[in-house]
């Protein structure tokens, strides 16, 4: 299981916010911590600053909004999570092909 990080959490979301899909700079929990959500990667999402606010510690029911996509634990390689931007080259030859 991958540790759960802010940049891993960006990353994973492509910097892109999860409720409108504008660039993203903070993270969110769809359930918010108030009513029991958790750090997990299912839980946390890229959320630009307006739609972060905005959402405070309300559900998506409660708002009506919906994600624009499912979030997930990531399942490429950790380097992408813990902030490398590349990959040694040296290591190719022991890294799977996703």
């Amino acid at each position: 299981m991958n540790h759960v990080s802010r940049r891993g959490v960006l990353r994973r979301d492509h910097f892109r916010c999860a409720y409108c899909g504008r660039a993203a700079n903070t993270i969110d929990h769809v359930i918010p911590r108030s009513r029991g959500g958790l750090n997990t990667w299912e839980n946390l999402v890229a959320a630009c600053l307006p739609c972060n606010g905005r959402k405070a510690d309300k559900t998506l029911a409660q708002l009506g909004w919906k994600l624009k996509f499912t979030p997930r634990e990531p399942s490429y390689g950790g380097h992408l999570i813990s902030g490398l931007d590349r990959i040694d080259e040296t290591w190719n030859e022991y890294l799977q092909a996703s």
